[in-house]
């Protein structure tokens, strides 16, 4: 009797063994998917994420129990063994991850407080030593990660409250212009180009990458905003109604950006205008305080925001392609060099030559010009310091490779507009070379996502040789739109994960191909575990 207890208890250290392992595969995707319980736990029921193979054994080993309940110790051994083999081959997300998982205070609190409730809820086969009970513990994994999220829910509120109060604090006692930028698509790159331009007047702090919601603004704030600024350029992430205003209440904007208005996150939103009043809260928060509203003049399509646009005339500067906008965009080319634009701008012409590639970027070029013009900078000044400004990584990044051709980097690209410009660009880059589209398509597109594809597909056959494409059962209507429209010599290579591609690119591309790398989709989307 006291072996079969020890044994109870061995096989106790090793699921712990077992569920520490485990639950650092779930928490992967649970920081993707920004701690947001239901949407995990939607990920994983969708993409039928529960483990198989230890849990075909613990049946085998269940029926073995009431045909041999008897032979206790052999049965424990077993399982035993199981739990620790598995804890021992499974694959740790911090090494073996395109975005490894990253053990922040707040990812290694979820993870111990997970570890805790999968403790306690061993209590009962520690008592009755039933094998079901095994059973039932390891498909509940995930569970034991939101459970241990909303245990820590009340500390985690105090501890955001008091970051979101100082980071508030500082930036009103240091009062920097604050220049909010948001949009479906285009806000990183208006906020690029924008950085660029105003930094060559004075010191400028922008929140880098894709830095967009409250705790990570939070955190630029107040580790890099300091009295020499005097321009903070924020970039607004909208993941619901009312995010956009909880931004604007952290971060007070003077002036506000709207880029676009578009499907991109539509999955969160349900409606294009439901996009749009989420977007057009940054305009009511820079109205508030006095301040301009620069927009691109399809943003304002939709009754509500053409509305607050016509009510508020004072406050708008109208970007596009009338005559009577504010900045009217007469011409926009692609050059081989980049792009060369000409503008109207109060009442003046101006010719810009900027180093970017991708028609889709003139609007964000447009928009960064007439705000850098309303923050005081002198428009010439603005044209030369646009001719030296930087690409956008991972944005239409244009990279000649010695020997290989050309890449055309879009991998943080992920909407159908600039989905489309990307694909312009590799036409005109690749004429007469061969032209090669590596992507899984894009994300987040709701019950658009099917048709959007569909048209994707037949643009890229008129504009690339071949598609690989990643993932090919989440776009199987960008495949057949693609076939199509396809010619007899062009064809689609199907793969299961952005390796694959990479390998056939690098094994295949001669030195006058250009290769097109549109989206790169994060683990949870390409990478889907196989428990």
């Amino acid at each position: 009797m006291l072996l079969e207890n020890f044994t109870v208890f061995l096989v106790f250290v090793a699921f712990m063994g077992f569920a520490s392992k485990r639950l650092l595969t779930y928490l992967h995707a649970f920081q993707q998917e920004e701690y947001d319980n239901s949407r995990f736990l939607n990920w994983v029921f969708a993409n039928r994420v529960f483990d198989r193979r230890l849990s075909a054994g613990l049946i085998v080993i269940c029926i073995l129990w009431i045909f041999a309940g008897e032979f206790r110790f052999f049965i424990n051994t077993i399982i035993l063994i199981g739990f620790t083999a598995i804890a021992y081959t499974e694959k740790d997300p911090r090494k073996d991850s395109k975005k490894k998982l990253a053990m922040t205070d707040r990812a290694k609190r979820i993870y111990i407080a997970a570890l805790i409730c999968s403790a306690l809820s061993c209590a009962p086969v520690l008592i009755l030593d039933i094998p079901f009970i095994w059973l039932v513990l390891v498909q509940a994994i995930p569970v034991m990660l939101v459970l241990g999220n909303l245990s820590l829910k009340p500390y985690e509120d105090r501890v955001q409250r008091k970051f979101w109060k100082d980071a508030h604090e500082k930036l009103t006692r240091l009062s920097p212009t604050v220049i909010g930028v948001t949009g479906s698509f285009g806000k990183t790159s208006v906020k690029h180009i924008l950085a660029h331009i105003l930094q060559s007047a004075a010191p400028t702090l922008a929140t880098p990458g894709s830095v967009n919601t409250p705790m990570g603004i939070a955190r630029i704030i107040r580790e890099q905003l300091d009295e020499t600024h005097r321009f903070f350029i924020v970039e607004m992430g909208a993941y619901g109604p009312g995010s956009i205003d909880r931004l604007c209440k952290l971060a007070p904007p003077d002036h506000g950006i709207i880029s676009a208005i578009g499907h991109a996150h539509y999955e969160r939103f349900k409606t294009l205008e439901a996009v749009a009043e989420t977007k057009f809260e940054l305009a009511q928060a820079a109205m508030g305080k006095g301040g301009r509203v620069i927009v691109q003049e399809k943003t304002l399509r939709f009754p509500y925001t053409d509305a607050m646009k016509s009510n508020n005339l004072d406050h708008f500067i109208i970007v596009g392609n009338l005559p009577t906008h504010g900045l009217f965009i007469e011409k926009a080319e692609q050059k081989m060099s980049g792009l060369e634009m000409r503008i109207r701008w109060d009442n003046a012409t101006y010719v810009l030559d900027v180093p970017l590639f991708g028609l889709h970027h003139a609007d964000n070029v447009a928009l960064a010009f007439a705000a850098a013009c309303k923050m005081g900078m002198n428009p010439k000044d603005v044209v030369t310091v646009l001719k030296s400004t930087p690409q956008i990584p991972h944005r239409l990044e244009v990279k000649p490779m010695p020997g290989k051709g050309i890449i055309i980097d879009d991998a943080y690209n992920s909407n159908p507009l600039g989905f489309r410009s990307a694909l312009d660009l590799l036409y005109q880059l690749g004429h007469k070379k061969r032209k090669i589209l590596i992507t899984p398509g894009m994300v987040e597109l709701g019950g658009a996502h099917d048709e959007i594809h569909r048209q994707i597909g037949l643009h890229a056959a008129q504009r690339c040789d071949i598609a690989i494409v990643v993932k090919p059962e989440r776009i199987a209507s960008f495949i057949s739109g693609f076939k199509e429209e396809a010619r007899a010599d062009q064809a689609v290579i199907e793969v299961d994960t952005f390796a694959e591609a990479q390998k056939w690119a690098n094994d295949n591309m001669n030195g006058t191909d250009v290769v097109l790398i549109e989206n790169d989709l994060p683990d949870l989307y390409e990478r889907v575990p196989r428990l």
